[in-house]
């Protein structure tokens, strides 16, 4: 294993981290082989988004004796209330929910205290501006965290944060399709039609703005959504219109500004074993700019390109995003808990579609929308 500094945290990562779902997966009977595989690989960096209890005590009883081979990226603004997962900015629950965690894991202090999830500009100020920040700030006094850190898909509110001074490490989503996508509040932009028509090599200049400023400061940045959701590995699914593979998708990553770590998702202990072989994978297998030169023509009749030429919706429903969230849930043939989550801040919801059909009459790709508004019910509950 390969290990890289994160930042100017002082920290020595390895280039290959584990993401946080696969850990509540099968109600955490992974969790142990799971674990026993990362140490076992040299993999040093975990990243705990989930307030799961189960997970954190069990997790908490699996690093007994062994603590001190992880480095932990803990989020706060992620609790657990009436039986799952959610972003909060109520102090009193960020507080009770993170006491909770060194709690559950019979530790007394992480790594990395992570502020969860600041995608629009309004939230940033709220918890810039507000008690969230003064909390971690408190809890770095007094040892309990060693780093603040922030998670963001927006390369505008990450910028924002970077340049606050305030954060060390930043969890951002790095991938060769995002990566072409402007800055926006509006995650559906990552997936806009227009976008893609041109050569993937090319990045967005914010985006790589934001890497190059993360450098220069010093801030490490742990990279999610390396592999899409699992879309880039799918020829059916990549908006690129062929599948990359895990090693490639991992060292487009590796290969940007001030990234120190990858966190591959893996819900299985052979989908771990396949990130850790980008190890000793070779430098053909590694070599992502062969397959973005062979990517071909992207046509998509019948697929939403989240382009937005559906709006404006008479119930003010965001058919873009509902429809993106759909697919991404559609695709893991699960709910996941953060799919869940961005779908829950919709201020509209799929339920309310009256099947007016307007929306279909400007999709300039003939998708099935009141379809699609009517699988979202189902699947959201709402």
């Amino acid at each position: 294993m390969n290990y890289r500094e994160l930042g100017k945290t002082g920290l020595q990562v390895s280039e290959i981290g584990m993401g946080c779902e696969g850990l509540v997966d099968h109600e955490g009977t992974l969790l142990v082989p799971l674990l026993d595989a990362a140490e076992k690989a040299g993999i040093n960096y975990i990243d705990l988004y989930t307030p799961n209890p189960q997970m954190r005590s069990s997790l908490g009883a699996v690093l007994q004796g062994r603590r001190e081979k992880f480095i932990l990226q803990a989020h706060l603004c992620s609790v657990w209330k009436n039986g799952q997962y959610e972003r909060t900015r109520k102090i009193e629950e960020v507080r009770e929910g993170f006491e909770d965690l060194f709690t559950r894991l019979g530790c007394n202090f992480v790594e990395v205290g992570m502020i969860h999830y600041v995608d629009s500009l309004e939230d940033w100020k709220t918890v810039y501006e507000g008690p969230v920040m003064e909390y971690a700030k408190e809890l770095k006094a007094q040892g309990k965290i060693k780093h603040i850190g922030l998670s963001s898909h927006n390369p505008a509110v990450a910028r924002e944060a970077a340049e606050s001074g305030l954060i060390e490490v930043l969890m951002f989503s790095v991938n060769p399709c995002y990566d072409l996508q402007p800055a926006g509040e509006d995650c559906n932009a990552l997936w806009d039609g227009k976008n893609y028509e041109q050569s993937l090599v090319n990045m967005d200049p914010e985006r790589e703005a934001l890497y190059e400023l993360c450098s220069r400061k010093g801030i490490g940045i742990t990279v999610m959504k390396a592999f899409g959701g699992g879309d880039l590995l799918n020829e059916k699914l990549s908006p690129a219109g062929k599948a990359l593979t895990v090693n490639q998708c991992i060292h487009y990553a590796l290969t940007r500004p001030a990234v120190a770590t990858v966190l591959a998702g893996a819900h299985t202990v052979e989908e771990l074993q396949t990130s850790i072989a980008y190890e000793t994978a070779s430098e053909e297998e590694k070599d992502y700019a062969t397959a973005f030169a062979a990517f071909p023509k992207i046509s998509w009749q019948g697929h939403c390109m989240y382009c937005g030429h559906c709006a404006p919706c008479p119930k003010g429903i965001d058919v873009a995003s509902v429809t993106k969230f759909l697919n991404l849930a559609k695709a893991q043939g699960s709910l996941p808990e953060t799919v869940r989550e961005h779908y829950e801040v919709l201020p509209h919801k799929a339920g309310e579609c009256v099947s007016c059909g307007a929306c279909e009459k400007r999709c300039p790709f003939g998708v099935a929308v009141i379809e699609n508004m009517q699988q979202a019910k189902k699947i959201f509950g709402k």
